[in-house]
């Protein structure tokens, strides 16, 4: 398998909601920017980005809470057997970006103010684009905070300043861990990244994602550096919405974002991705996050994704064009 696209799976990708169908026409298809530009302003008119915008509560929240639900908030947990809830407003917010919605759109202005003057952490009650204190729920507000337009400096340098000597970021930091996480790095990475693209970033925040990515690259994106053996067996299953969990795919989908020149560290990633795809040219979805949802965007484990179709079809060509 190549990073040449069946027209039967490219049929299949645009014969899906406008979020998906404009990434295809930028991505995969060669669409005219005219095009690829009308299909993005259909995302918060309608299908999922309109469904989930209407969702929005009047005082600015999702499901009544910024990271946990309402009915949730009282000890901050859930029943293990249910997973983790994703439907406050941190993980619609992120849903949204990941829609590529237009954060120009007049709707999408509205819905952000009201998180801007209403949101607050459940942790310390500090407004949303202030941050919380784990790095991993903070690389996550920088990153909405770049894409949506809103500053966020403060919890940038608060992050280059928290990063750990291994080159990465831990949540469990606070609690004594000197060692880095796949999960918390990835989130932090990502949100450096959208603050550079929206900014330019600091020579701060630069060293620190640069830094950061040699800590993924050392390890192969998969392998512990002591030993070499793979970390988890879950970093080889691929998931969408990944939420906070590190995959192989959304590693190498953050590289791709980079924009630079692949790094030689990253082939044995890349044949994972190549190994996964099928005979119809699509990957399946293979890993879902447990938790309470606004509404399902796959079918479920062990069938075609659309997203992770996507989003391999997109590194593959990054990897194999460069």
């Amino acid at each position: 398998m190549s990073r040449t696209l069946p027209g039967s799976t490219l049929d299949w990708l645009l014969d899906s909601d406008a979020a998906v169908r404009w990434q295809v026409l930028r991505d995969l298809a060669g669409a005219p920017a005219e095009d690829v530009e009308a299909e993005r302003r259909r995302v918060a008119a309608s299908g999922w980005g309109a469904r989930l915008l209407s969702l929005q509560g009047a005082d600015g929240q999702w499901d009544g809470g910024t990271y946990w639900p309402s009915e949730d908030t009282s000890d901050g947990h859930t029943h293990e057997s249910d997973g983790q809830p994703w439907t406050a407003t941190t993980y619609s917010l992120l849903l949204l970006r990941d829609f590529g919605v237009d954060p120009h759109d007049e709707r999408v202005r509205c819905a952000i103010s009201l998180v801007r003057d209403n949101s607050r952490w459940e942790e310390g009650n500090q407004p949303f684009f202030k941050g919380e204190t784990e790095p991993c729920i903070n690389g996550m507000a920088v990153a909405l905070g770049a894409y949506f337009g809103e500053r966020v400096d403060g919890i940038v340098e608060r992050l280059a300043g928290e990063q750990l000597d291994d080159g990465g970021w831990n949540c469990e930091a606070e609690r004594g861990s000197t060692r880095s996480s796949f999960h918390s790095t990835i989130c932090v990475l990502e949100g450096l990244l959208g603050y550079e693209d929206a900014s330019g970033g600091t020579a701060a925040s630069r060293a620190a994602r640069k830094r950061g990515e040699e800590y993924l690259l050392d390890r192969r994106l998969m392998r512990r550096k002591s030993t070499g053996e793979v970390v988890s067996p879950d970093f080889l299953q691929f998931s969408y919405p990944t939420r906070w969990f590190y995959d192989v795919l959304r590693g190498l989908d953050y590289f791709r974002a980079t924009g630079a020149a692949p790094d030689g560290r990253l082939a044995e990633a890349v044949e994972l991705v190549r190994s996964k795809q099928q005979p119809d040219g699509t990957w399946f979805l293979e890993d879902t996050h447990a938790g309470k949802t606004h509404f399902p965007l796959e079918d479920g484990d062990g069938k075609p994704s659309r997203w992770n179709t996507l989003r391999a079809f997109r590194v593959l060509r990054w990897y194999e064009g460069s």
